[in-house]
């Protein structure tokens, strides 16, 4: 646990902010709509701090298992590949960015709130499989590994899916505008990683097709 924390600070502590401010939200109703986000104040420059604290919280305990699933697989290792501040820059600005197009969606709707960390859990996911394309995760219970590459698509394929049938405050659609994103920001830090992905996406293909 202290090498975790030594090794990838930034992330460890996004990671027991998220679980433990999450946790109080569910039981605190106030809490909850203080940091919720609300685009019609945001976009009258109200509130504008929500963008980063609706991440935050989540919806209920499966919303906050599946994100912190999924982050937990892949930030501590992209931290270690692009470094600390850079690991901190792309997560803040993920989350502000993947929320911004659900502001302007919803800017003159007063009822539409929305939380969760989606935008930024999917930039996490994607700008780790730039550095890594060729890594694998199990996934119980599926008896076998699954590439990196073809979860973070299964991933955005099951969040498109959500986002067409939500009846909650899930902030489903940030998590294209998240995995944009992440891509992005990756790209401008570390442009030698394109190459990386490059030779590992090839690596991968030739696997799966030869």
């Amino acid at each position: 646990m202290i090498e975790i924390l030594r090794d990838t600070p930034v992330a460890s502590l996004i990671f027991i902010i998220t679980i433990i401010t999450t946790v109080m939200a569910f039981n605190n109703q106030e809490l909850l709509s203080e940091l919720i986000l609300h685009p019609y104040s945001v976009a009258r420059k109200k509130r504008i701090y929500t963008v980063i604290t609706s991440g935050l919280i989540h919806g209920d305990w499966m919303h906050l298992a599946f994100n912190m699933f999924s982050y937990y697989f892949f930030a501590f290792n992209l931290e270690k590949a692009m470094g600390h501040w850079q690991f901190g820059l792309l997560y803040i600005a993920s989350l502000i960015l993947s929320d911004l197009p659900t502001v302007y969606k919803h800017r003159d709707d007063y009822q539409y709130r929305c939380l969760g960390a989606s935008g930024a859990v999917s930039a996490v996911i994607f700008g780790s499989i730039l550095y890594n394309p060729t890594a694998s995760m199990y996934i119980m219970p599926i008896p076998f590994a699954i590439n990196s590459i073809v979860f973070g698509i299964l991933y955005l394929i099951y969040c498109h899916f959500a986002s067409k049938h939500a009846r909650d405050n899930v902030n489903h659609e940030a998590h294209l505008f998240g995995a944009l994103s992440g891509l992005i920001i990756t790209i401008i830090l570390h442009p030698g990683v394109v190459n990386t992905f490059v030779q590992g996406f090839n690596e991968v293909t030739r696997s799966y097709f030869h």
